[in-house]
């Protein structure tokens, strides 16, 4: 997300109208909100502001809910302030992803001490009160990523090789990238255990950075002299800095994970650099929390799949979809689902790939 510059009182509210993700509109002490939605960043991956933003405002401007959706810019001070303000506005529901637990948790006992109810959005928020977690199986997603690996492994017959199998993880401020991680440990530690697979270096990246995944990547293949054959990458942000640390090294694409659907991600599996990504169709998720922002919002009960452990809680109700991986195989579905847009992927260098029925 871009920051603005503020040059007078004029311009903020210029860009307040113009751009709703970039900052949340001043509102009068009259104003009044129905729902407020808290997004985290713009920067750990492209779906906060193409995708959860649009899709949310469009159920909840159909049901003529009034509400607000700003984005904290990964500013956890930030993120309260837009929350305070939605109070003072009337917010009867929150829908957030928080950017940490502690900020997230103070965030939501501030809704309720209002009378509002929280929803955790995609993440879940350690020590809060939310009445539903509303997200993706996420331990699957973890699993989706190690199997792609190993297939991976196994297509470039270097499975029975004993290949060295490295993890960049997410922030470490997010409960999620615990949860991926949980799905990558499931599958690949037997497997560490058994001598089948080496463990290489894993380390999580802070705040899900990309600049800070290429570093943390290149001193892995130095530590290592460049003996690493297989990556589970948490997203394809951090996937992204595998490939550039493998090309700048003029070293050969190896196995590795993603996980989000980017453009950016689809290029690298059809160009041969990243084997899979997890798809998320987030549209559908963003669907939900509108739809239960409302059920809420008229006292009618919530659509729920079952219940979640969330540290410093009491057992939460959640609502989890499946998540799948996407191949060279199968990456036009990105296309026919509407999810993407070909000329997003299939462009310059990256357009011969798409010239052959995937």
């Amino acid at each position: 997300m871009k920051k603005f510059l503020i040059v007078s009182v004029v311009a903020l509210v210029a860009i307040s109208v113009a751009v709703t993700a970039a900052v949340a509109k001043p509102a009068k002490k009259s104003a009044s909100i129905q729902v407020c939605v808290l997004l985290p960043d713009s920067t750990t991956s492209i779906r906060w502001e193409q995708y959860d933003r649009p899709s949310i405002d469009k159920v909840l401007t159909a049901a003529k809910v009034s509400h607000t959706i700003v984005n904290a810019l990964g500013d956890p001070q930030k993120m309260i302030n837009q929350a305070d303000q939605c109070l003072a506005n009337g917010a009867k529901v929150l829908i957030m992803s928080p950017i940490d637990s502690g900020s997230g948790a103070t965030i939501e006992k501030k809704f309720a001490a209002a009378g509002a109810k929280s929803i955790d959005y995609d993440r879940q928020t350690e020590g809060g009160n939310a009445v539903v977690y509303i997200s993706f199986q996420n331990q699957t997603v973890g699993v989706l990523q190690a199997n792609a690996v190993i297939a991976g492994l196994k297509a470039k017959g270097m499975y029975t090789k004993k290949p060295v199998v490295a993890a960049l993880w997410g922030g470490q401020t997010d409960p999620n990238a615990y949860a991926f991680k949980s799905g990558n440990d499931k599958v690949l530690n037997p497997l560490f255990k058994s001598g089948v697979l080496v463990k290489g270096p894993q380390q999580f990246v802070k705040d899900w950075d990309g600049p800070t995944a290429a570093t943390v990547f290149s001193q892995m293949l130095v530590k290592t002299g460049n003996k690493i054959d297989g990556v589970t990458a948490a997203n394809d942000n951090l996937a992204n800095s595998v490939v550039v640390d493998l090309k700048a090294a003029k070293l050969k694409p190896i196995p590795l994970s993603g996980q989000d659907a980017s453009p950016q991600g689809v290029q690298n599996i059809i160009s041969g650099w990243q084997t899979a990504t997890v798809f998320k169709d987030v549209r559908v998720l963003a669907v939900a929390a509108a739809q239960t922002a409302i059920s809420i919002l008229n006292n009618k009960p919530i659509k729920t799949t079952g219940v979640i452990k969330t540290k410093g809680r009491p057992l939460e109700k959640s609502l989890l979809f499946a998540p799948v991986n996407i191949t060279k195989a199968n990456f036009k579905t990105l296309f026919t689902s509407g999810f993407m847009k070909r000329n997003t992927v299939c462009i310059g260098e990256y357009a011969k790939y798409c010239v052959k029925p995937a």
